[in-house]
């Protein structure tokens, strides 16, 4: 299905997707204490992660559940600026432009805030969130530092507070339906997954037209940089900030992490033992430092050589969109596939080569696992009915005090991975996953 197909396909089913199979009523919040009380709700980061898909998943939800916009907080004054006004349009709410975060958590009037700021900045600020008493809807990835991985969920852990990440599979009922399938046995052990993430968009992630827009003077850039970086000014990397590395890693940060965030959740598995992977800047030689193309392999299952695993192959490319974006599981018996969300017997084991050996043919049932709640791939491009699942889902969390969908144990683990494939895309080396410190390791380093 073509970019713009789904696009369409999703618009036109979209009422019927965001209801999740979890969803509660009004009668169920009234009996939890406290329903009545609005959640006041700000907005951290204001660009357009924020204005395309999160502002209006939340006005979607925000009236039977209670939440209302209170304030809205950006370092960029145009972005805090024109943020409260697009939040009054969508939303209905008027709200306080704030400068930063400091000013922010210092009100009364704030209980949970949505975050979409830079992807190395979401963990620091996921971190800020809870320790100051506050539940968060957090974009991903969680992190791609393990630092940042670990020190979130332990806040997330000592503080009880309600973090849902935006990785929004996780409320999608064809995810859950296909996770339900593999766990009970049926699929059998999966033998290999083939993922790929392929564009043909030269202006993916540019922002020509807003970077000269971009003034020192009127934002922060050392609060940008959150100390942890020591570059000089630069709108690129400000408003551009997928290109750039230790911005964000690119294809990893941003569309690998959705993927193989279902590797987990399908398994049980918390990680790969390791990753290799090589890529580069090959065609759209614009400045940026991440790779335009890229390919890297997983291997998952128990850490002894002697029980069943598999393999992920994933690849990513912005150079030409042949193959879109597929998910597709495979068992001795067939074949899952996510685009078209159907179980079939492609590839398993027919009559023919059965006889050969004696056995018994293994092939599945074909079955669909729901057309009407197909995955959106329109990240940054605008909102899906997925993303207003899971606003809902953590909504519903944040008043019954439940563990979301995404939680930050799902965040952990594809961080991990994430992490994983940085290090091996930046040694060239085989990278493995040291369980007990909990640390990367490339060429038996620790890779920091």
């Amino acid at each position: 299905m073509s970019v713009r197909n789904r696009r369409e396909f999703l618009l036109a089913g979209g009422a019927a997707a965001a209801v999740t199979a979890a969803s509660m009523s009004a009668k169920s919040y009234a009996a939890i204490p406290g329903a009545n009380d609005r959640v006041r709700t700000a907005v951290i980061g204001c660009g357009d992660r924020m204005k395309q898909s999160l502002i209006p998943a939340f006005a979607e939800n925000c009236k039977d559940t209670n939440f209302e916009m209170v304030a809205v907080s950006d370092i960029w004054n145009k972005r805090r600026e024109e943020g409260a006004g697009y939040i009054k349009k969508v939303t209905g709410f008027t709200v306080d432009p704030v400068r930063n975060n400091d000013e922010l958590y210092s009100r009364k009037d704030v209980d949970a805030v949505l975050i979409a700021t830079a992807d190395f900045q979401h963990a620091r600020h996921g971190i800020e969130a809870v320790n100051a008493g506050r539940d968060a809807y957090v974009e991903k990835p969680t992190a791609h530092l393990m630092e940042d991985a670990r020190n979130f969920r332990a806040a997330v852990h000592k503080t009880g507070k309600i973090v849902q990440v935006g990785t929004q599979r996780r409320s999608t009922p064809a995810y859950m339906r296909a996770a339900e399938y593999i766990k009970s046995g049926q699929f059998g052990d999966i033998v290999m997954v083939e993922m790929c993430w392929n564009v043909n968009q030269p202006g993916r992630w540019r922002r020509p037209d807003v970077v000269p827009l971009l003034k020192e003077e009127d934002t922060d850039w050392n609060r940008y940089c959150l100390g942890v970086i020591k570059d000089k000014f630069d709108a690129r990397k400000y408003l551009e900030f997928r290109l750039f590395w230790p911005y964000s890693s690119g294809i990893p940060d941003q569309w690998l992490v959705h993927q193989i965030d279902t590797v987990h959740w399908f398994t049980g598995l918390p990680h790969p033992r390791s990753v290799v992977a090589n890529g580069g800047t090959y065609l759209w030689k614009d400045g940026r430092t991440n790779w335009d193309t890229m390919t890297a392999v997983f291997d998952y299952g128990p850490l002894d050589d002697l029980t069943k695993g598999f393999q992920v192959q994933y690849t990513s490319r912005f150079t030409n969109s042949a193959g879109d974006v597929k998910e597709l599981y495979y068992s001795n018996a067939g074949m899952i596939d996510m685009d078209k969300q159907t179980v079939t017997p492609t590839g398993g084991l027919t009559k023919r080569f059965a006889d050969e050996m004696h056995m018994q043919p293994n092939l599945l049932q074909p079955l669909s696992l729901g057309a009407s709640a197909a995955a959106s791939h329109e990240a940054n491009t605008g909102r899906d009915p997925q993303t207003g699942a899971n606003m809902r889902n953590w909504m519903e969390c944040v008043r019954s005090r439940k563990t979301p969908n995404a939680s930050i144990e799902a965040g952990y683990s594809h961080s991990i991975a994430l992490c994983m494939n940085v290090a091996a895309i930046r040694t060239g080396q085989k990278v493995t996953f040291d369980e007990k410190t909990q640390q990367v390791m490339a060429g038996g380093k620790v890779y920091a």
